[in-house]
């Protein structure tokens, strides 16, 4: 697990203090797209959960929240934010998913490749193990980042106070993969702290996810944004419903 770079510490507290509103202004139609379902109280799996912005929103909502991240940095902070959830520091193709009411990725988490056996097998198998666990009515919610996500090399450069970082993004349209190159500046002391880290992601059609999906059994509809919150470029949300009968 610690060869992986999957937000290491100071990437995890950058994206934590620097990114963190996609989560943030995602929450309400969320939590409000669960109880239109008649989701209103339960256990909400997380995955992907990062440094548990969404799952703080959802454990002061009153519901119980599992998250299950592969970066140990981000557990950390998301245990100290959220201290009445659960969370898990594992793959979350190899999570074992309790019964639950809902099951959420937010932020394209099933395209990463931090483990290695990420393919559409692999994300066929996730889909049945969350219908599996699912209530009937339950509903699984998460955004996918699709071909042509890049849309060629890009560069990008942010900062805050005590940190900075550069992102270099190339896509390579015949495998349909994502490349970021990430350079992150963390003060420590009187001079700042360099890392890097690479990110790769397997871009997935909505058709093709849609109707992986319908076959394990949901009812499937797209969408463009989370109430207010539009989809990162490049991504499309997706609501898996599993039937009450």
């Amino acid at each position: 697990m610690d060869s992986i770079e999957a937000y290491k510490g100071d990437l995890a507290y950058i994206h934590d203090v620097g990114f963190g509103d996609f989560a943030r202004n995602s929450a309400p139609a969320l939590l409000e797209m669960l109880r239109h379902n008649g989701v209103n109280n339960g256990l909400v799996v997380d995955l992907g959960c990062g440094s548990g912005l969404w799952a703080r929103e959802l454990s002061d909502a009153g519901y119980g929240v599992l998250g299950v991240d592969i970066s140990p940095a981000m557990i950390a902070i998301a245990r100290k934010r959220v201290p009445r959830g659960e969370f898990k520091t594992e793959s979350l193709l190899k999570a074992k998913l309790p019964r639950c009411v809902a099951v959420t990725s937010l932020g394209e988490c099933l395209n990463y490749l931090f483990d290695p056996n990420n393919r559409m097998s692999e994300i066929r198998r996730l889909f049945r193990r969350v219908y599996s666990a699912l209530k009937p009515g339950g509903l699984f919610v998460f955004d996918i980042a699709e071909p042509r996500r890049g849309k060629g090399p890009r560069r990008h450069y942010r900062q805050g106070p005590g940190w900075a970082v550069l992102v270099e993004v190339d896509e390579d349209a015949r495998t349909n993969r994502l490349t970021r190159r990430i350079t992150t500046f963390r003060k420590a002391g009187e001079l700042y702290r360099r890392d890097e880290e690479i990110h790769q992601l397997q871009l997935y059609k909505r058709g093709e996810v849609a109707n992986e999906l319908r076959d394990v059994g949901f009812r499937v509809r797209t969408i463009s944004a989370y109430g207010a919150q539009q989809m990162i470029e490049g991504c499309v949300g997706i609501i898996a419903r599993k039937p009450i009968a």
